[in-house]
């Protein structure tokens, strides 16, 4: 682990302001997005933010050189170098733990952080205690709109994901919900969940609530976060402040794990929160036998896609192909210790 000076504003000239600390902590969890977290800490300096805060970064053993272009073009950048990848939950306890700001947020490697978006997010907790998690409107680089909230999952909206029940329609509304394809994406208001690209709350709440779930590698921590600070205060998306999101930059370097994590990572949450071994059981059992049918039709569609020479397509469709057959030959028994 190595340790960096904190950032210091250049507005900054007295003694008593230099000692204060910072009122927010940045941390991000980077592994092997070396270009993409320089855009993410170019865009994290005093002048655009408007407060004084600090950047941790802890990095999971990349092997990109991103460690040593912090090191070396952010150098008040306060970095901890993993030797291996402690996967998501870890990284961010380890950041949070070293955090010494009032406020927290987590914010995802892949992200670009508009002018004023932390003094914004700071002011909206500080005139609303009775909310303890906001998150941003997340945009794509294009300036489309992202689901950046969503409902908790269910056994039932899951199962709308296997292959012939989704052909029936069954569970259709109940995995909209999940997946956020419904509500009001234009208005402050309370939700489930938020995606856990950018997430803003303070660190005494951070502390009462829990930490990362460190038995979540890759997928549903975030949910299970949500849910905990949600029991005891009100969780808000707020469209009025903005982070533009790339969206799964590290997931696609790893997708056959990233894809194996998620749906085990999901499970597990489902059987922590209150649906019954039963439910869980057939769920399993359903995502199980829908395995080969899935790398079957996604196969199929790649064959299609390039037949047509629609090769932007066709190489979506091959990532999706290798996840889907990753997860047959290697997913199974972690969906089923889940």
């Amino acid at each position: 682990m190595r340790s960096e000076p904190l950032p210091r504003p250049p507005d900054e000239s007295h003694s008593s302001c230099r000692r204060r600390r910072p009122a927010v902590s940045v941390c991000i969890v980077n592994w092997n997005c070396r270009a993409l977290l320089h855009k993410c800490l170019r865009s994290l300096t005093p002048k655009r933010q408007r407060l004084r805060f600090e950047i941790i970064v802890v990095d999971n053993g990349s092997a990109d050189g991103a460690p040593d272009m912090v090191a070396r073009d952010f150098p008040g950048v306060r970095l901890i170098r993993n030797s291996s990848n402690r996967a998501f939950s870890a990284a961010n306890n380890q950041a949070a733990a070293i955090a010494q700001g009032r406020y927290l947020l987590f914010l995802n490697n892949d992200t670009i952080v508009p002018r004023g978006t932390l003094r914004r997010l700071r002011d909206y907790l500080l005139t609303h205690p009775e909310v303890g998690l906001v998150g941003p409107l997340l945009r794509d680089a294009r300036g489309r709109n992202q689901v950046s909230a969503r409902g908790r999952p269910t056994v039932g909206a899951l199962l709308h994901r296997v292959t012939l029940l989704r052909r029936t329609g069954l569970f259709r509304s109940a995995y909209r919900r999940y997946r956020g394809r419904e509500g009001d994406f234009t208005t402050v208001r309370p939700v489930e969940v938020l995606m856990g690209a950018a997430l803003f709350m303070r660190r005494q709440t951070f502390r009462e609530c829990g930490r990362w779930d460190e038995n979540y590698t890759f997928g549903g921590e975030d949910i299970d976060l949500c849910t905990r600070i949600g029991q005891r205060y009100r969780v808000i998306y707020n469209p009025a402040i903005e982070v533009i999101h790339f969206g799964r930059a590290s997931s696609r370097l790893h997708i056959g794990y990233a894809h194996i994590h998620t749906v085990s990572g999901i499970t597990r949450f489902l059987r922590r929160n209150g649906a019954s071994s039963l439910a869980v059981f057939a769920y399993k059992t359903a995502v199980t036998l829908d395995a080969p049918i899935q790398w079957l039709v996604h196969a199929g569609q790649y064959l299609w896609r390039q037949a047509r020479r629609r090769r932007v397509e066709a190489a979506k469709s091959l990532l999706v192909v290798r996840a889907a057959g990753h997860f047959l030959t290697h997913g199974l028994p972690v969906l089923w210790k889940a």
